[in-house]
């Protein structure tokens, strides 16, 4: 067993409280100058059926970053630039059995580097940002959702199954399953007015970050959010992204849906299906399910509480089988504009080769945002 030094709960509230005043400024004739960033500090313990591990990390599932907001009025329109990057923190991706590669900043840290138009004819970007799809697999009105969503693999993609024999012979965790969201590239995309809760998407980019990857990526994607009634909300998207490649293509179909009721209940839903051309590759896809609650319980703040599954075939291999289920906890301490979470989830996959040893992993973190 390789345990690290555990901070308790409280020093994790430490870390996040706040140093930073109001950050936006006013630089006349309309322009505005906003500085924002959060830190995300975990706890994350991973079990593979013989060994656990625990350490003090930066949670992938939503990275330490900074960023800065620059808009000004042009015309009966608004010029935007957005530039935002991850701090380069040990992260919860380079950690396994075989111990921590840590990468320290690199240049795929630069989430976004974006210049945009925005009119009553909608929005154009260009730059490195978010092409059309991403989030369409993400959308979740549960306030759990900071902690427990439809991609599963933040907190130990890099970890190894093991076999009933106690060997460390299975994929890692991060190739057994995904919920194909779309990325960020560099890229022109262009988003449409909001006509009656429905929006449309559509971008076109590259990878400029990774000189290695010579792909070229499309999307598009519609959007639908809107109260329905009753105090509920809903949230749903759905997109065709496509990869075009010197070797093969690859095209997904992804979709996802959340209502959130007045009484604090919540259903989430996602699938996605992948279709791959290249020589020996799977095509997996999956479904996803989440029931939520939420409730101001404390006078800190709201609690919200989920339990989910995730169910996938034809991940790492043809054939193979995926299961994920997991339950948490979000607590807002609303004076820190802070978030509280704690989150268990159990993982098992089997293939051809046989089944293999599940892997469990609580994660207990502070999200802390300026």
């Amino acid at each position: 067993m390789k345990t690290a030094l555990i901070p308790t709960a409280a020093g994790l509230t430490a870390l996040a409280t706040p140093v930073l005043a109001d950050l936006e400024y006013n630089l006349g004739s309309g322009a505005t100058l906003t500085f924002y960033g959060q830190l995300n500090p975990a706890i994350i313990s991973v079990d593979d059926g013989r060994d656990s591990e625990t350490n003090l990390l930066d949670n992938d599932l939503s990275n330490s970053r900074i960023g800065l907001r620059y808009s000004t009025p042009f015309g009966n329109n608004t010029f935007q630039f957005r530039l935002e990057t991850g701090l380069g923190l040990p992260n919860s991706s380079e950690v396994s059995q075989s111990g921590s590669d840590y990468s320290r900043f690199t240049r795929d840290d630069i989430r976004h580097f974006d210049f945009s138009l925005e009119g009553a004819w909608g929005q154009v970007s260009l730059g490195q940002g978010s092409m059309a799809a991403d989030g369409v697999a993400e959308n979740d009105l549960s306030y759990v959702g900071t902690a427990l969503y439809s991609f599963t693999a933040d907190a130990n993609p890099s970890f190894l199954f093991r076999d009933g024999f106690d060997v460390l012979s299975g994929p890692a965790i991060g190739d057994t399953t995904d919920n194909f969201d779309g990325s960020r590239r560099g890229r022109i995309r262009y988003d449409s007015p909001d006509f009656s809760g429905f929006s449309f998407s559509a971008a076109a980019g590259e990878n400029i970050l990774d000189q290695e990857d010579e792909n070229e990526y499309y999307d598009v994607a519609v959007f639908y959010n809107a109260s329905i009634g009753g105090g509920a909300e809903m949230s749903a998207g759905l997109a065709y992204q496509e990869r075009n490649g010197t070797d093969s293509d690859r095209s997904d179909i992804v979709a996802s849906a959340s209502v959130l009721l007045q009484s604090g209940l919540g259903f989430t839903a996602a699938i996605g299906d992948r279709d791959d051309d290249a020589s020996g590759a799977s095509d997996p896809r999956y479904y996803y399910a989440k029931v939520s609650y939420e409730a101001d319980w404390l006078p800190m703040g709201k609690t919200g509480i989920g339990l989910h599954y995730w169910d996938g075939s034809d991940f790492n291999v043809d054939g193979s089988d995926s299961d994920v289920w997991g339950i948490g906890v979000v607590q807002e301490v609303k004076r820190l504009n802070t978030d509280l979470y704690l989150t268990y989830q159990e993982y098992d996959y089997s293939d051809s080769t046989g089944d293999f040893q599940d892997n469990s992993t609580i994660v207990l973190g502070a999200l802390w945002k300026f």
